[in-house]
């Protein structure tokens, strides 16, 4: 068994692979934590020297914390690798992802003396912008994990050369997961590719796809990215995503939800929590995309950065409202979502939804609010 168990209401849908001799997690991750304070309801961004006031706010641990809470709220034992400042930042982040969103931290360490690296996110109803301000972590990610725990799968950014904990992580028999990142530079260098053998999963969006294989299109970049990665996931914003299964021989587009955003951020880290716990569950490439798709239109319907993440409750309120909607795509919805109709039995009344934020508007589909758990500090 793993080093904890999932706490009490929360819905586990890898219990039946959760034998003696089992990983010590299901998910490691690394990278910076932000403490992300976000203004919303503006209605344009500030003029030089202009004061605006905005209709919401709220503060949350950011950066590498979205994906720890997006995939721990799906059910995945998740332990997070990262660097934490002794102020009252870092001690607001811990807190929160260790007492309420149950993300081990047993590789993270805090670091007297370093100042935690803060996020401001300025949010109207077209864009946002952000102030950033951090300084190196102390250590790197390979330093901090040192030797990795058996982990069923591993998150890593694609390049040139791996760190040496993401190898290490692999030889016990992690399944790395990939995303990559924008090049400012402009080079797109095709040796940032050279490590996919690698990986299990690559999921970058369709602009960094196209740059990297140097083609004309998502579809072209997909299939040269599928000669590479068994896996191979390329996300097209709000057309959905399309992926091929080289292993089992699938291929799939899933369309996004139909819903209007609120706040996108940390949607691309609650899509890459969603399709990596389908492939650890067993699922079919179709059913991983579209529940992926669905985890992220979740999120970007309520404001909040990595509290806005979805968890097994806020699933279960979806589908119920779907099998009692009088929505014209209401039957489409429930053909492509069937799969649903095997797990959400088990999914415990009390299971855990999205935290509560006075920042939040029509938090679901249909513009119902779900009943709402404690989130540190939000305000309206």
């Amino acid at each position: 068994m793993g080093p904890f168990l999932n706490p009490p209401h929360r819905f586990d849908p890898l219990a039946a692979a959760r034998t003696a001799d089992a990983p010590d997690f299901d998910l490691l991750l690394t990278g910076p934590v932000f403490l992300d304070i976000i203004f919303t309801g503006l209605e344009a961004m500030p003029a030089p020297g202009e004061e605006l006031w905005s209709e919401g706010m709220g503060s949350c641990p950011g950066g590498a914390a979205n994906q720890a809470v997006a995939a721990s709220r799906l059910g995945l034992q998740t332990t997070l690798a990262a660097a934490f400042g002794d102020d009252v930042y870092g001690e607001f982040n811990q807190g929160i992802l260790e007492r309420q969103e149950y993300v081990d931290l047993s590789l993270s360490r805090r670091f007297p003396g370093w100042h935690s690296p803060v996020s401001v996110s300025l949010s109207t109803s077209q864009d946002r912008s952000f102030v950033t301000h951090g300084h190196p972590a102390p250590l790197s990610a390979s330093e901090l994990i040192g030797d990795p725990p058996r982990c069923r799968a591993a998150v890593t950014s694609l390049g040139p050369d791996l760190e040496p904990w993401a190898l290490a992580a692999r030889d016990k028999g992690a399944k790395l997961f990939g995303d990559v990142g924008w090049d400012p530079t402009g080079q797109w260098s095709a040796d940032t590719l050279r490590n996919l053998e690698k990986f299990h999963a690559f999921t970058p969006n369709d602009t960094e796809a196209i740059r990297y294989t140097r083609t004309e299109d998502p579809w072209a970049a997909l299939y040269a990215l599928a000669d590479r990665v068994p896996v191979a996931v390329v996300t097209l914003g709000g057309r959905g995503a399309i992926a091929i299964d080289s292993l089992t021989g699938e291929e799939d587009w899933a369309p996004a939800l139909p819903v209007k955003a609120y706040d996108a951020t940390g949607a691309g880290d609650c899509f890459g929590a969603a399709f990596l716990l389908g492939t650890l569950a067993g699922w079919r490439l179709p059913d991983r995309l579209a529940f992926a798709n669905l985890c992220a239109a979740l999120s970007i319907q309520q404001f909040g950065g990595s509290l806005a993440a979805p968890g097994w409750g806020d699933i279960a309120d979806w589908w119920e409202r779907m099998n009692t909607s009088g929505q014209s795509v209401r039957g489409q919805w429930l053909r492509r979502y069937a799969f649903l109709e095997q797990l959400l039995p088990d999914v415990p009344p009390q299971a855990v939804r999205r935290a509560a934020a006075t920042v939040a508007r029509h938090s679901d589909a249909g513009g119902v609010h779900e009943p709402a758990r404690p989130s540190g500090t939000m305000d309206g």
